[in-house]
């Protein structure tokens, strides 16, 4: 929930948030894709959707092709696509774009082997060039090594708020 609040994907039932500059979402990269619409069509939707021009998204459609390795399936319906195939290209959508924050909801999960391995890797980049990246994750190993701060929230409550490894362990404990 607070990271679609954050994300701007619900809006908060009181006070406020401010954020502060280009956010990229991963909790919901589906979000405006339309399954009667091409994977082309949709790359456009989506790129707009996240703030590029169309000029800049039709720029970067090599690049998104390439990287999700559905060339000769782009034109096709997206209701056509496996759900593999759906979220490869809505991942490699959703990390076409260096933002200021980043938001992560685990990390990739979905695909085949080697695709998986892929999207690990370009999202530790997206990670190492991102300003500020909000993730929430059971994966305290992931945590360790890509956090600085911890935030343990349960049950809507914050229990900590330090150094992560710091956070880590008194989680564990």
């Amino acid at each position: 929930t607070l990271l679609k609040l954050i994300s701007g994907i619900y809006e908060p039932t009181g006070g406020y948030i401010d954020v502060q500059g280009n956010i990229v979402s991963l909790t919901d990269i589906q979000m405006g894709m339309n399954p009667e619409n091409s994977g082309y069509d949709n790359i456009i939707t989506r790129c707009i959707f996240m703030g590029m021009t169309l000029k800049e998204a039709k720029t970067i459609i090599p690049a998104i092709v390439e990287f999700s390795g559905l060339k000769e399936y782009i034109n096709f319906p997206m209701r056509t696509y496996s759900t593999g195939m759906y979220l490869r290209l809505a991942y490699t959508i959703a990390t076409s774009v260096v933002p200021d924050i980043l938001i992560m909801d685990e990390m990739i999960g979905a695909g085949d082997v080697s695709f998986i391995e892929k999207a690990k890797k370009r999202s530790m980049e997206l990670v190492k060039k991102t300003k500020i990246m909000v993730i929430s994750s059971h994966d305290l190993t992931i945590m360790s090594d890509i956090c600085t701060r911890g935030i343990w929230i349960q049950k809507g409550k914050i229990m900590m708020d330090d150094d992560i490894n710091k956070v880590i362990k008194a989680y564990i404990k």
